[in-house]
């Protein structure tokens, strides 16, 4: 799965592939995950209600953006492709303080629940095609880090 397939200068795959950061040889979903956490800082004054408006945004916009990458590539939820894991981490730390152990914990957290998937997210990663289908097993890993995230924080 090459990622020559992709051109950052097209602003879908820009975004589809995390700023450029789903371009890492190794380990692109981590990568796209560390990527997501300047845009959380730049987030850190939202309202609760803006913060969660900007995730639902993000999330169906998502839908598209990982879709088109996709297509582009030729192959179905592309290594490179981690706009999901950026809206993943947002959903982690919804209505959380945003601290260095926070965002840290949260990071773990999620691309623990993101690579080990456990039931469902596995199921929804092997069901669920498409943009949506890239999209709904991040978001599903959010969710559950999320819970998580409650319970410790």
């Amino acid at each position: 799965m090459s990622a020559n397939k992709f051109n950052l200068s097209d602003p879908i795959q820009f975004l589809a592939l995390g700023f450029g950061s789903g371009l890492a040889p190794k380990a692109p979903g981590t990568f796209g995950t560390i990527a997501a956490i300047p845009l959380l800082l730049l987030c850190a004054s939202l309202t609760v209600t803006q913060y969660a408006v900007l995730v639902v945004v993000m999330s169906l916009i998502g839908i598209y953006l990982c879709g088109y990458a996709a297509k582009a590539a030729g192959v179905h939820d592309h290594p490179a492709i981690v706009w999901d894991e950026i809206v993943g981490l947002f959903i982690t730390m919804f209505m959380l303080p945003l601290t260095w152990q926070t965002i840290f914990v949260g990071f773990v957290l999620f691309r623990l629940f993101d690579i080990v998937k456990p039931w469902p997210i596995s199921w929804l990663d092997k069901h669920c095609h498409g943009g949506f289908g890239i999209m709904i097993d991040d978001i599903v890993a959010g969710f559950a880090a999320l819970a998580c995230m409650h319970l410790i924080f």
